[in-house]
């Protein structure tokens, strides 16, 4: 496995990509870094090419990017405007191609959230529909989308981690697949045997905190994380781990985060 860390969950700087914390997560020993592509996307070119520049210095990837829409845009309801939508995804994956991530991360609960009153069914499709016109944009750019389940405090379409497959499988492309995230799949309950029974050859990205707080994790006695750990053992998943978390003391949390990684997660892949 490799173990990456959301650097927007912990910025401060203006900007709110997080790159700021790019040295102290080299120094913790991370093997990538996971930056928020429409963070990213906002900046002036001078802006971002500077945030690139002190990427490249740290000598730490950028391997994957959450984050994937803005939150004012809409993916569902009466006002979708898909030019718009699918111009923004032809720039905002050619930029995160370009640093090179591999994975963008589909989460986006405020953009796809579907409209009070407007059916769910319909809502559901348009994201279909969109995610058939993103998949061909995301290949050219050797990028794969994780489809992301959010709990439903944060949207009300896609919470589970079988309804995402399921959404991957109905919109049919090559280069969408799923994410499982411990904190949102712990939140809405779900069992990590959905992980066993629906993510082999569908799961492409991991995201993880303890739930408590949705802060690093450190201990195994912090939350029953050990039947999720086996799901992922169960179908063979060796890809990436990313930690993403709050934290008020980065510089300690990051080394004891990847420690808990590293003891817990690889011992049985």
């Amino acid at each position: 496995m490799r173990f990456g860390c959301c650097l927007n969950m912990v910025s401060t700087g203006a900007d709110g990509t997080g790159i700021e914390n790019i040295e102290t997560l080299k120094e913790a020993g991370f093997d990538y870094v996971e930056l928020p592509l429409a963070e990213l996307t906002r900046l002036t070119d001078s802006e971002r090419e500077a945030v690139i520049e002190r990427l490249k210095a740290s000598g730490i990837s950028c391997e994957a990017c959450n984050n994937m829409f803005p939150k004012t845009f809409r993916l569902t309801g009466p006002d979708v405007r898909m030019d718009e939508i699918l111009s923004y995804a032809e720039k905002a994956l050619a930029i995160a191609g370009s640093i090179g991530a591999k994975s963008v991360v589909f989460g986006s609960g405020p953009a796809k959230m579907v409209p009070e009153g407007f059916p769910m069914d319909e809502g559901y499709r348009q994201v279909v529909d969109l995610l058939k016109l993103i998949d061909p944009i995301a290949g050219k750019n050797g990028i794969k989308i994780a489809i992301e389940p959010l709990r439903k405090a944060e949207c009300n379409l896609i919470n589970t981690f079988e309804e995402g497959v399921r959404l991957a499988e109905d919109v049919g492309g090559e280069n969408i697949r799923v994410l499982v995230d411990y904190y949102h799949l712990t939140v809405e309950d779900e069992s990590p045997e959905k992980v066993k029974n629906y993510g082999r050859g569908a799961l492409v990205h991991v995201h993880m905190a303890n739930p408590t707080g949705r802060i690093f994790p450190k201990s195994m006695d912090e939350s029953d994380y050990r039947p999720f750990f086996d799901a992922l053992s169960g179908i063979g998943y060796d890809g990436r781990v990313s930690c993403e978390a709050y934290s008020e003391g980065f510089r300690e949390d990051a080394p004891a985060a990847l420690k808990f990684f590293r003891d817990n997660m690889t011992q049985e892949v």
